[in-house]
């Protein structure tokens, strides 16, 4: 399938995106996988032998940024990102039909014998790890000693993987590898996006209907010029992840590093000035907002907890 053919266009992608979405987070986790793969999300990038769309990662944008505004707690973005990698392979099919749920470790290797900073890994049938040779191997998460870490969520802890006995269910080649995990850059930055953009708007509007004084909170100047502050930074890195799907004026590859730092940084700043703003209603179960924070804040450990931004920093630095 391609979008030439079919006059696809990836922003039509969201509405069908939320409503399943929607319909998967009122069920347990391997029905919510069921109802995913049935509305194609799973799949999306798969190729068709695999039973997907074989579409663009442009497609995955729009769905993936949804799950980051509804709050989805399911590993959508790994599963689909590794049906796309393992190409043909019926293992591929069997995550694109929502059979089989894998995630994806992103610190440590196969070659290390340890892995972590795994999303769901509890629930999940299989794990993508680096190889500690440039591609990257999918393991039976059966074969592992799984131990959760609770310290930044205790709800829906990240885990660390012991893999001394772990069983390799298919390799994946170094230039796969790397362009699984430029996608993964990508989509990370559109999740974390979508998280801070659903908590900018729940603000906004809590600052339009909440009055004090007789006057409504976003008649204060101070107010008004922290959610424009917001919002730029809002379209700030929505453009960067935007400008990322096409090449720059060389038509050389952009790097994915300076936006993802980017918006790693914006969107915890957003969603802690919206709990902020929301005063004691932003630490209470009513305005969740700390569960979109926590994803963020999982997300920058991942990748060294700020080391992520230090490195653009010195590949700027060494560049000029």
């Amino acid at each position: 399938m391609s979008m030439s053919d079919n006059d696809l266009k990836p922003e039509e992608f969201a509405q069908a995106a939320a409503e399943a979405i929607k319909d998967a987070q009122t069920r347990g986790f391997r029905d919510a996988g069921q109802v995913l793969a049935t509305a194609g999300l799973c799949g999306v990038c798969a190729l068709e032998d695999a039973g997907g769309l074989a579409l663009g990662i442009e497609f995955a944008l729009p769905i993936v940024a949804e799950a980051g505004k509804l709050r989805l707690h399911w590993p959508l973005l790994e599963t689909l990102l590794i049906a796309k990698a393992l190409g043909d392979s019926p293992l591929a099919a069997q995550l694109a039909s929502g059979e089989r749920v894998a995630t994806w470790a992103m610190q440590g290797s196969l070659k290390d014998k340890w892995a972590g900073h795994a999303r769901y890994a509890k629930d999940c049938d299989w794990v993508l790890v680096a190889d500690g040779q440039g591609g990257g191997a999918l393991l039976d998460l059966g074969s592992v000693e799984v131990q959760d870490d609770t310290a930044l969520d205790p709800e829906h802890p990240q885990s660390w993987l012991t893999l001394d006995s772990a069983k390799v269910l298919a390799a994946v080649d170094a230039p796969t590898f790397a362009a699984l995990q430029r996608d993964s850059h990508i989509l990370i930055a559109a999740l974390v996006n979508g998280a801070a953009e659903a908590a900018l708007l729940t603000t906004a509007e809590y600052m339009s209907t909440r009055v004090q004084f007789g006057r409504p909170l976003s008649a204060k100047q101070a107010v008004r010029h922290l959610l424009a502050r917001m919002r730029l930074l809002q379209e700030a890195s929505n453009a960067g992840i935007q400008r990322l799907l096409d090449t720059d004026e060389d038509g050389r590859i952009r790097g994915t590093q300076p936006v993802l730092a980017n918006a790693l940084a914006n969107a915890a700043f957003v969603l802690e000035k919206s709990i902020h703003l929301h005063g004691g209603m932003g630490f209470t179960w009513e305005v969740p907002l700390h569960y979109a924070l926590r994803e963020v804040r999982k997300f920058d450990a991942a990748f060294g907890s700020g080391a992520l931004a230090q490195q653009v920093g010195r590949d700027y630095i060494q560049s000029v």
